[in-house]
């Protein structure tokens, strides 16, 4: 599926702003969607999973992006495993319902492991559930299920309401040391690799992902303590104003 990177928007179905009056259009809903940053140690310091999109997609096309896409049906049909931790659950939930917010984690998990064959999963104590989603049987045959107490979020932003493609975008964090499997493109990102964040944010990429990257800099300053409050910073779009506020 397709990756959910973006920027931030107004409230859904307002008009954009800035148009004639006679050629404003109603804005699109925003999908839900969810991206996974991954996090390694490597020789120049703190590193991040990143590939480059496809030519062919509608959204960000060619862009270099984070593992993610938008949540499907599918996800709230996930038996229950591991789950989130209560403060990433409270988080989540101050702009979702409980069930969203746990399809918003399971996304991230499955778009990952869709796009770059890795898993962040727990291993199973016995055979698969006899009845799993399509898009989870592959996952699960692989021994595991998905690790949702192993995510950390930080940040949500929404695409402008002038674009005709929008998302309403989690963006969780992760240790890459709990990963399993090997790296590999099923051609949705291409050239993955891993960057170091300095490297990363030199690179030509779309508004919100350096976003993304700064935040997480941030983030990681100031890394919040195992059941404290989490503080989401949030990127909304007010008229033809973008600002920076948290939830």
């Amino acid at each position: 599926m397709s990756n959910a990177h973006a920027h931030a928007t107004s409230a859904p179905g307002k008009p954009a702003e800035g148009a004639p009056a006679g050629e404003r259009k109603r804005a699109a809903k925003p999908r839900h969607a969810a991206s996974l940053v991954l996090l390694r140690e490597g020789p120049k310091g703190r590193e991040v999973l990143m590939g480059q999109r496809a030519a062919g997609h509608k959204f960000m096309p060619n862009r270099v992006v984070f593992p993610g896409g938008r949540v499907d049906p599918q996800d709230a049909r996930v038996p229950q495993g591991a789950e989130l931790q209560p403060e990433v659950m409270d988080a989540l939930t101050r702009a979702a319902p409980p069930g969203l917010a746990r399809r918003l984690a399971l996304a991230a998990i499955r778009e990952t492991f869709e796009e770059t064959g890795l898993i962040l999963g727990r291993k199973l104590a016995g055979p698969p559930p006899a009845k799993l989603p399509e898009g989870w049987r592959d996952f699960y045959a692989r021994g595991f299920q998905p690790a949702l107490d192993a995510l950390d979020i930080f940040l949500r932003a929404v695409t402008p309401p002038t674009q005709p493609i929008r998302f309403n975008a989690r963006f969780f964090v992760a240790d890459a040391s709990l990963l399993q499997g090997d790296l590999v493109s099923n051609g949705e990102l291409h050239f993955l690799q891993w960057y170091p964040v300095e490297e990363a944010l030199r690179l030509d990429l779309a508004r919100i992902t350096r976003n993304v990257l700064e935040e997480l800099n941030l983030w990681l300053e100031a890394r919040p303590r195992p059941g404290s409050r989490r503080v989401l910073t949030v990127f909304s779009t007010w008229g033809a104003k973008r600002t920076r506020g948290q939830e």
